[in-house]
């Protein structure tokens, strides 16, 4: 069965790798079907990063995944198949990228508070700069050494250092201008895509959602899909393996289920590119091509 991979991102969000390197990591991995699902762009996306795909074997799908916020819980919205050249889509996640960088000002004067510095100047120019973004400057940053060691008694992993410093309930939290799931939802079916619930296992962990909470969240969005077959990575570097529970939900409530490692940057920890030696599940290539066909 053909390796397929919806859920790659890449510089132009907060992943480590150009466009064109995760396509070759696609193909050295054996995926033959892909998705770049970059955080409120779609930036990746031009005729030449088809083309290229294209000349690997690779099936491209135009993907974004959307920062939203449901209560307290931070919530990811996948969109495939979208218009990647629509005006109307690319507008609303300009707006959203914009708060990114009114955040990245207003948390940088918090961090400063904390004994933290951040170059902010080169954050900015980043299009879609996160949490993670900020992190990985703060601790890649030899002059923080010290006072990461003063917090944390040993220099944190981003994951960590987000968690502890910056998320609601910490010394540098900032309340970002997000869009709703459903906001999201309703963009994406503007450019003519489907809806998809990214990585509802991570909600449970992240959040503290239910289960129940999770599918009433879906439905009040109206997802077409959900991203069960997904392997979710704590913060204590454990695998978290819940795949059988959310195909099984999928089923229950007439949901497609979508394949993604989520993949950043390689670590050993996280899945790659094709999600290496794990099961991918058991759909196959033509039946997303034709779910997410133009």
């Amino acid at each position: 069965m053909d390796r397929i991979d919806l859920h790659i991102h890449t510089i132009c969000s907060d992943g480590y790798f150009s466009p064109k390197q995760v396509v070759d990591e696609a193909c050295k991995n054996g995926v033959k079907l892909m998705a770049i699902a970059d955080h409120d762009t779609i930036q990746a996306y031009d005729e030449t990063l088809f083309a290229y795909a294209k000349s690997k074997n690779i099936k491209l799908i135009p993907a974004v995944e959307i920062s939203t916020r449901a209560g307290k819980a931070r919530i990811h919205v996948l969109g495939y198949g979208i218009d990647w050249r629509s005006g109307p889509l690319k507008d609303r996640l300009e707006t959203l990228r914009n708060s990114r960088h009114e955040y990245l000002h207003r948390v940088g004067e918090k961090l400063d508070e904390l004994g933290y510095r951040l170059d902010v100047a080169a954050l900015d120019r980043i299009e879609a700069v996160t949490k993670a973004h900020i992190a990985r400057n703060i601790i890649e940053d030899d002059r923080n050494k010290e006072q990461l060691m003063a917090d944390f008694r040993h220099i944190p992993g981003q994951g960590e250092f987000i968690e502890t410093i910056m998320n609601e309930g910490c010394p540098a939290y900032v309340k970002k201008t997000t869009a709703t799931p459903t906001e999201a939802a309703d963009m994406i079916r503007g450019a003519g895509g489907k809806v998809v619930l990214a990585h509802p296992v991570a909600y449970t962990y992240e959040a503290g959602l239910s289960d129940g909470q999770i599918v009433k969240l879906a439905k009040e969005m109206k997802t077409d899909g959900i991203e069960a077959e997904y392997l979710y990575v704590t913060k204590e570097k454990t695998l978290v393996d819940e795949r059988a529970k959310w195909r099984k939900m999928a089923k229950k409530h007439g949901w497609f289920v979508t394949i993604g490692s989520d993949f950043h940057f390689k670590d050993n920890i996280h899945p790659p590119v094709g999600l290496g030696n794990h099961i991918t599940g058991s759909e196959d290539l033509s039946f997303y091509e034709k779910l997410f066909s133009a």
